[in-house]
């Protein structure tokens, strides 16, 4: 994997560096290659609390988590620890489907072998417009609609947007008041 850390109000020493990425390395362990993916991480300082984001893009799979504390290091595990738990309950669900199905038991390793690229891109229009403040660009995976269920849970997000792997359309999961999930279809 290849780190691409960067800091906000903060130095990233090489101390800081060494050790994000000795912690982040410990989950190419749960990989049957190591994945080819960048990690993005980003640490910001505010008022004393210090914020980590990790972001590591894969084909078919989104990692990425956050965490807020007053240590630093402390932070850093306990992001690792989040990202440990997204795959451990992604690999998990992927390979019971995938048993039902009767295919190989280690797709999981399939799904990492190229990384998907998200670029992030701001806008700042006229006062008197629509401010656009932040674009995302993204490629649609095709899946069906409980593997973008499964993404949108890992990613915390409250919806999702996917090509149906069925009908080849554009589509969207959400999340319902009541907990449960809803399916947009376009006509």
């Amino acid at each position: 994997m290849k780190y691409n850390i960067r800091g906000e109000n903060v130095e990233v020493t090489s101390a800081i560096k060494e050790y994000v990425e000795r912690k982040i390395g410990k989950l190419e362990r749960y990989f049957d290659t190591p994945p080819t993916s960048d990690v993005n991480v980003n640490i910001s300082v505010y008022n004393e609390e210090q914020q980590i984001e990790v972001t590591i893009p894969m084909t078919n799979l989104l990692l990425r988590a956050e965490e807020h504390h007053v240590d630093l290091y402390a932070a850093i595990d306990l992001v690792v620890d989040k990202l440990e738990r997204q795959i451990r309950k992604h690999k998990t669900k992927v390979n019971r489907k995938f048993r039902q199905q009767g295919a190989p038991k280690h797709v999981f390793a399939e799904l990492e072998k190229e990384a998907a690229l998200l670029r992030e891109e701001e806008e700042f229009l006229d006062d008197d417009e629509i401010e656009i403040v932040r674009t995302k660009r993204f490629d649609l995976k095709p899946m069906d609609s409980e593997e973008a269920v499964l993404q949108m849970d890992m990613l915390g997000h409250a919806f999702f947007v996917f090509e149906n792997a069925i009908t080849g359309n554009t589509s969207v999961v959400y999340r319902r008041r009541d907990g449960r999930y809803g399916l947009i279809e376009p006509s």
